[in-house]
């Protein structure tokens, strides 16, 4: 029989490109839809904090309509200065922010490990996510961090298991290049590593400082073209999500710098031609 031609091959997809509503501080949420829709981004990512449309299905259903933007990520409120939304009880935000992620049409919940002083719930972390992540079918992707340094560059393990996430048995993970930084991470390393459970990526820059710089990417020392790069050609299926601080900048600039970190990405995403 003869062996006709070879079908066409399927074009690979770039990944989508969302801004973090954090990017837009200190503006809020409705504010981070329509900088995003009038940039270009391809959604949004959700950082539940005390604006209280970042805690509403209902209205970030609307939001998301109004402006014609995907919500693609939930990030859960378990950062040190959102200890008091929704509640002291962490699986409580954790189990809220997985409902709100279902309720949006979000397929990953972004969320960071347990602090030291969470033993309790530093003990069931580990199998706690998995049963999640299987029970509900959204990719819990946990935050790779880094040790807070003190005084005279004594470091303090902050976070159990641990701040690295790699060793960890986690299906799904989050690379965030500002804490790579902060951390003195090996970015590329850390991408070969997790391979498929490479969940999503916070795309940010940093210059190594002890401080969780979140600078536009470019601008530091990270890798963030070659880690996108890298993504883009190992077929990554997840989402980049810019995660930059613009707080010190007035909204022209504010918009300039994510404009620019919006280019950035398109522009190390592109596949390249086989």
């Amino acid at each position: 029989m003869p062996v006709g031609p070879d079908p066409d091959p399927v074009p690979v997809r770039a990944p989508r490109v969302g801004l973090a509503t954090a990017s837009v501080y200190p503006e809020g949420c409705a504010a981070a839809f329509a900088t995003a829709a009038r940039l270009g981004y391809d959604g949004v990512e959700v950082m539940v904090w005390t604006d209280p449309l970042t805690q509403e299905a209902g209205a970030l259903r609307r939001l998301a309509e109004h402006h014609g933007m995907r919500i693609l990520s939930v990030h859960a409120p378990t950062l040190l200065v959102t200890q008091r939304v929704w509640g002291a009880d962490p699986w409580g935000k954790v189990d809220r922010s997985v409902e709100l992620a279902y309720e949006v049409g979000a397929e990953v919940v972004v969320l960071h490990p347990p602090f030291r002083w969470q033993r309790e719930y530093a003990r069931g972390f580990v199998d706690g996510i998995a049963l999640r992540e299987h029970d509900s079918g959204i990719r819990l992707a946990v935050e790779n961090m880094y040790p807070w340094r003190a005084p005279r560059s004594r470091e303090l393990e902050a976070y159990l298991p641990h701040w690295d996430p790699v060793p960890q048995p986690y299906d799904s993970v989050t690379l965030d290049l500002s804490h790579t930084a902060t951390a003195g991470s090996d970015a590329l390393a850390m991408v070969d590593a997790l391979g498929r459970r490479l969940a999503h990526l916070h795309l940010a820059d940093g210059t190594g400082s002890a401080r969780d710089e979140h600078l536009v990417p470019g601008r530091g020392r990270q890798p963030c073209g070659p880690v996108l790069e890298r993504l883009a050609s190992g077929g990554f299926a997840g989402d980049v999500v810019v995660e930059v601080g613009t707080r010190r900048g007035d909204q022209a600039r504010r918009e300039l710098d994510l404009a620019e970190s919006l280019a950035f990405a398109r522009l190390h995403l592109e596949p390249v031609p086989g």
